[in-house]
């Protein structure tokens, strides 16, 4: 729990609908919270595996035959649990987000609150960093990213002066950064703003987005029918992904329908959106933005 305290715990286990003898996936794993949840209603025939692409999540492995640690990203999901011999699961739980344990970690470059070299890498293997983004992106890409991930009106302002500055010294640390962009940040509103540039150079880095996307396009072919797909959003880019594949089958548009007016999707949704109660929020802070979805496939 001191590494991630794990948000949902109950309710999105309990969307999973877990089966004695059924195999799940935990694509999120972090510090084991809703592994060790999903573990605790499996018997001794059912399966659980679990993704994290963060090396220091690997500390955290949990000692189980019934359990399979894979250190990669979940883009990877399908080909990694069909490595391990694994075609259909019967339910996937998936927390997305930063660990409590990445923004704590100062060296990490997640965090408002302290000063690091710009990094904000969920896996060290990823060649872009935030440093990157920061030094290296043309206006019209740090413009788009600060826009589009980060909801700053102020976008083209910003992206104008980190080039600017960035043409006299490299911006080598949260701190410079911070200071470069002192001028958007009024003293009432400071935080916020901070917190829409990290999490828009984060999204980035970290190719979020099309993560997301490329998870949820395989999750209809390894579902068995009625398997389950139960899914924590932390911001709205996320969630309305999450809500149009759940409702529609895609990301865009709506989906077409046959000449009898019938549409073709692959999941129902179970229940309605469940959000964190007052007495989870008030323990764990983090949990204040957490949004759960739940579908069956059909």
């Amino acid at each position: 729990m001191s590494y991630h305290n794990p948000v949902l715990l109950k309710d999105s286990v309990d969307g999973l609908a877990v089966k004695e003898d059924g195999v799940y996936v935990d694509v999120t794993f972090g510090g084991g919270g809703h592994s060790r949840e999903i573990l605790s209603r499996l018997g001794s025939e059912g399966r659980l595996f679990a993704f994290d692409q963060d090396e220091d999540a690997l500390a955290n492995a949990i000692d189980d035959e019934r359990f399979t640690l894979i250190n990669e990203n979940f883009r990877y999901i399908r080909q990694f649990l069909k490595f391990y011999g694994v075609r259909k699961v019967d339910g996937i739980l998936a927390d997305f987000g930063v660990s409590s344990h990445q923004f704590d970690k100062a060296e990490r470059g997640f965090s408002t609150r302290f000063d690091a070299d710009l990094d904000m890498r969920m896996s060290k293997k990823n060649t872009i960093s935030a440093y990157s983004v920061v030094n290296e992106y043309v206006f019209d890409d740090l413009r788009r990213v600060l826009f589009q991930y980060g909801d700053l009106r102020n976008a083209n302002a910003m992206a104008n002066k980190i080039i600017e500055k960035r043409s006299e010294s490299e911006i080598r640390t949260t701190e410079e950064l911070k200071e470069v962009l002192r001028s958007f940040l009024p003293k009432h509103k400071e935080h916020k703003i901070l917190a829409q540039i990290y999490q828009a150079i984060r999204i980035e880095v970290n190719q979020e987005v099309q993560v997301l996307e490329e998870f949820l396009l395989q999750t209809p072919d390894l579902l068995h029918k009625a398997g389950r797909l139960s899914a924590i959003s932390y911001h709205s880019l996320e969630d309305r992904l999450v809500k149009r594949f759940i409702r529609a089958g895609q990301f865009e548009g709506e989906p077409e329908k046959d000449f009898y007016g019938n549409i073709d999707v692959p999941f129902k949704k179970v229940g309605g959106l469940i959000v964190p109660s007052r007495e989870e929020i008030k323990e764990n802070n983090r949990a204040r933005s957490a949004k759960l979805r739940i579908a069956a496939k059909i």
